[in-house]
């Protein structure tokens, strides 16, 4: 398998870091090194703040802003914050929860208080404000909040003001995204230095709102001495999908040295299936398309894909695919395998798996594959093979891997199969056997949608025809699907975003 590809780093290495994703851990090893080096942690704290509260300004003008201050460093920075907005002529209000504060929150708070800011520990005076700004809790929580602090966290919520959390929202896991009993649902992130693994899953985007990075200067030593010259988890960012599309080619080609991909698609009962696993292909400008389907099928796929060579195959009872005659499974550059082609080609499937050319199994290919064995079966391929899984169908090809943590399990999955795994969901995280992990940074809920997998399935496998498996490959791929459901949303709104619809928005999306 193929490491990070970095060929996107004409950019400064410094971006490369920048496109790091840290557990609290490891970010709390970072500032332990800063400030071993002799960076006070009051002129840091003063430097953080500073720069959150210039954000806060470009965003709200002058206006009555409520400041929840928590009892560690980001109740300290909260406490910053106020005090500047305050001197800008923001009308402040503080709420703190706790009699106890580290020395240096409560020397912040006392002075933010002796400047004539009002202090409240019911947060129900806060109820008038404008917006308010949660410094509760940072990075590294652990604990559920329980008791006074979660009523707390609960009518800040039923006010449905806008709400700024700094660097997470209070009661969110770092690491998981588990919110921990209950959290605040915030309309504005400032995550502080390094993007956090907690942005990156399920559980919690819906509290996060709009999330944007504050780069307060971590040197590149220090995260180098953490996180290694190459950090294992990374975003994706568009410098990296522009470095690798459009695909160059040379003046003088041909068809099939642009690759030869072969989809094995379709059923009676899903014919929609292949249809868009075909188009998602075309949209990745693979030379050579080869579609196999169902006999009864062909004429449709014919009359959609004019330019594919579209081989008709025996049919099962219900109309699925029984077999794959006169097919050379080698001459392809690449094989996808799955969408809509029933359990019933279970057979096809086991055939597929000792193609001597990279593969791409999705939808059924991976159901097939959990009750064939995954890790029997995958350990007698020589060839990348990546999987392109649900939660759903995570479960059945991993039963031992709890998918609830989405880095962890994908990452836990490619070593224990020692191949690619691309876990699908609001943002998806691919592995390679090296745990390496790229993270898709945005999406859109306009792709939940029956069809949308299977677009993505062609539109891989064309790319991997092209440029070789890798997980780099299969997350441009997932980056490229995703981009273009944001912009099919953003001109027909999330509801009017179809499968097939889909496929028209794929072709601009590179340099979108």
């Amino acid at each position: 398998m193929e490491p990070f590809d970095n060929r996107a780093s004409s950019v400064s290495h410094r971006a490369l870091l920048n496109r790091a994703v840290v557990s609290a851990e490891q970010m709390r090893q970072i500032e332990e090194r800063i400030f071993a080096a002799g960076m006070p942690v009051a002129a840091l704290m003063e430097k953080v703040a500073g720069l959150i509260a210039a954000r806060i300004m470009t965003l709200y003008p002058p206006s009555k802003v409520g400041v929840l201050v928590g009892p560690g460093h980001n109740g300290g920075d909260a406490a910053v914050v106020a005090r500047e907005l305050h001197l800008q002529g923001y009308e402040v209000n503080l709420y703190r929860p706790f009699a106890k504060l580290k020395e240096l929150t409560a020397a912040h708070f006392n002075y933010a208080s002796s400047l004539g800011i009002a202090v409240f520990d019911d947060i129900s005076e806060l109820e008038p404000c404008n917006f308010i700004i949660d410094g509760l809790f940072g990075f590294g929580l652990e604990r559920t909040l329980s008791g006074s602090i979660a009523e707390a966290v609960k009518t800040l919520n039923s006010w449905q003001k806008p709400v700024v959390s700094i660097d997470l929202p209070s009661g969110i896991h770092t690491d998981t995204g588990e919110v921990l009993g209950v959290a605040v649902r915030s309309t504005q992130t400032f995550c502080l230095g390094l993007w956090k693994c907690a942005f990156f899953q399920d559980e919690a985007l819906g509290y996060c709102g709009d999330v944007s990075l504050v780069d307060f200067g971590i040197p590149e030593a220090d995260i180098e001495a953490i996180l290694s010259p190459v950090p294992a988890v990374q975003r994706l960012t568009r410098e990296v999908v522009l470095s690798n599309l459009p695909l160059p080619r040379p003046a003088v080609t041909h068809k099939y040295k642009q690759g030869h991909l072969l989809l094995i698609c379709g059923s009676r009962r899903y014919a929609g299936g292949a249809i868009l696993t075909a188009l998602g292909a075309r949209a990745s400008g693979v030379g050579m398309l080869s579609v196999a389907v169902p006999e009864s099928l062909k004429p449709l796929l014919v009359a959609q894909l004019p330019e594919a060579l579209v081989v008709g195959c025996p049919e099962t009872e219900s109309g699925a695919i029984a077999d794959l005659p006169d097919l050379d499974l080698s001459q392809f550059s690449a094989i996808a395998c799955g969408p809509g082609i029933t359990l019933d080609a279970l057979p096809v499937v086991e055939r597929v798996l000792s193609a001597p050319v990279p593969l791409i199994l999705d939808a059924d290919a991976l159901n097939a594959l959990a009750r064939l064995g995954t890790e029997t079966r995958l350990s007698q391929r020589s060839y990348p093979t990546i999987l392109t899984p649900h939660v759903g169908e995570f479960k059945r090809l991993f039963p031992d891997i709890a998918p609830e943590n989405r880095i962890a399990a994908v990452r836990e999955a490619a070593l224990h199969c020692e191949t690619i795994v691309l876990l699908k969901g609001a943002r998806t995280a691919i592995a390679n056997p090296e745990g390496q992990i790229w993270l898709i940074p945005e999406s859109t809920p306009a792709l939940a949608r029956g069809g949308s997998g299977d677009v993505l399935s062609g539109l891989m496998g064309g790319l991997v025809a092209q440029q070789g498996a890798s997980h780099t490959i299969a997350a441009i791929a997932a980056e490229w699907h995703a981009r273009a459901g944001i912009l099919a949303a953003r001109k027909r709104t999330e509801l009017g975003v179809d499968a097939f619809t889909l496929t028209q928005y794929l072709t601009p999306i590179p340099r979108s």
